[in-house]
């Protein structure tokens, strides 16, 4: 994971003050891990195809991530971190709801999504439906392309909602 997850944040990073810290922090667990156990996790990311390994002239090796593994490891990063998002300072009177309807094969991204809703101060309405006065779609848009999961998702906004005086009270919205 560290090889993986290093590689990513290395390749994302945007500034070379960024990269120094990440590569520092990189060496220094680097330390730390087992040999045998890293070359075992190598030979098994490479398996699932989620890295490319190659044999340098000097007898070292270079990983590279495969589409695969770049998914995965925007995947990993996601779990856990929340999705930026800053609340405007007025309402413009639509109500966002998403709908979903995940398979339990894919119960990993249901809790996922669900988690990033409730960081958006989404509300559940019901077991799969939740509600925002705050636009948030492009954010749950990126998320569901993401995990390939944009046919399990409906983003609607409206203009009205049968209980809006009770939503307007909890979003504390005038």
């Amino acid at each position: 994971m560290l090889a993986l997850l290093g590689g990513a944040a290395l390749g994302m990073s945007g500034s070379s003050v960024r990269y120094y810290k990440i590569f520092k922090a990189l060496k220094r667990d680097w330390e730390k891990i087992n040999q045998d156990s890293f070359n075992r996790s190598v030979k098994n990311l490479a398996k699932e195809k989620l890295v490319e390994e190659e044999i340098l002239a000097n007898g070292s090796f270079k990983l590279t991530l495969t589409k695969k593994g770049r998914k995965e490891a925007r995947k990993l990063n996601l779990l856990g971190s929340t999705i930026k998002f800053k609340k405007p300072k007025k309402w413009d009177g639509k109500w966002r709801v998403v709908l979903f309807d995940i398979p339990e094969s894919d119960r990993i991204f249901r809790t996922i999504l669900r988690k990033h809703l409730y960081d958006l101060n989404f509300i559940k309405l019901q077991h799969s439906v939740f509600i925002s006065p705050y636009p948030f779609e492009k954010s749950i848009l990126e998320l569901s392309r993401l995990y390939s999961a944009e046919k399990y998702i409906r983003v609607i906004t409206a203009l009205k909602i049968d209980n809006e005086k009770k939503l307007r009270k909890i979003f504390k919205i005038n």
